[in-house]
């Protein structure tokens, strides 16, 4: 089911991008502990492949990635934000299009959606762990954020409704195990993360 303030996310961030890249750049990298986590999953050696699914403009979570050694493919609905995004990091990977129908033939060694997967509504978030699953390359990390509990919240920003919606835990744990993710860790309304509600997984390997 649709909602009205979810249907005016992208044009959102389209309006408001250089909004939003000052307030989230100027923020201190609050997500380093579970950086870590994601990144002491990936494969040692060769630069791992990672898939940043409503990256903006690359800060600070693509930005560190990249500082840690990743090569990053960044999606995002917002033009102005990937446009910095492309001028601060050229040699990486920076596509205009939907989290909800990306697909590309490669698959990636870490998938993240941060602050972005919790934009959708419930009945969007559910197809997005098949996605998941065909992205992903054996073993992948999957990292996101999402509401503590099923329902709807609206926030505010730059006078305009914001829309994060969520699904239960119960049914994110059921949805990954039924998507060949194993949960690593789960912290609801971390305090040591700013409050965020965050879930890590690893995708099963190859038989």
């Amino acid at each position: 089911m649709s909602h009205p303030a979810a249907d005016d996310v992208i044009a959102l961030y389209q309006d408001h991008a250089a909004a939003f890249e000052k307030l989230r750049g100027a923020h201190a990298l609050i997500e380093r502990a579970w950086l870590a986590d994601f990144l002491g999953l990936m494969p040692a050696g060769a630069a791992p492949r990672v898939l940043d699914l409503g990256c903006g403009a690359g800060t600070p979570i693509a930005r560190h990635l990249i500082e840690q050694g990743c090569h990053i493919t960044g999606v995002d609905t917002s033009q102005p934000l990937l446009d910095i995004a492309q001028a601060s990091f050229p040699e990486h990977r920076w596509i205009a299009a939907d989290m909800r129908q990306f697909s590309c033939p490669d698959t990636f060694q870490g998938v993240i959606a941060w602050h972005s997967f919790f934009h959708l509504t419930p009945d969007d978030q559910r197809p997005m762990f098949a996605r998941f699953r065909r992205l992903a390359a054996p073993g992948a990390a999957l990292m996101f954020t999402s509401g503590p509990a099923q329902g709807h919240a609206i926030g505010q920003f730059e006078g305009r409704p914001l829309y994060h919606g969520s699904l239960d835990p119960a049914e994110y744990r059921q949805l990954l195990a039924d998507n060949g993710f194993e949960v690593l860790r789960h912290v609801a309304n971390d305090p040591n993360c700013g409050g965020a509600t965050i879930w890590l997984a690893r995708q099963a390997m190859a038989a």
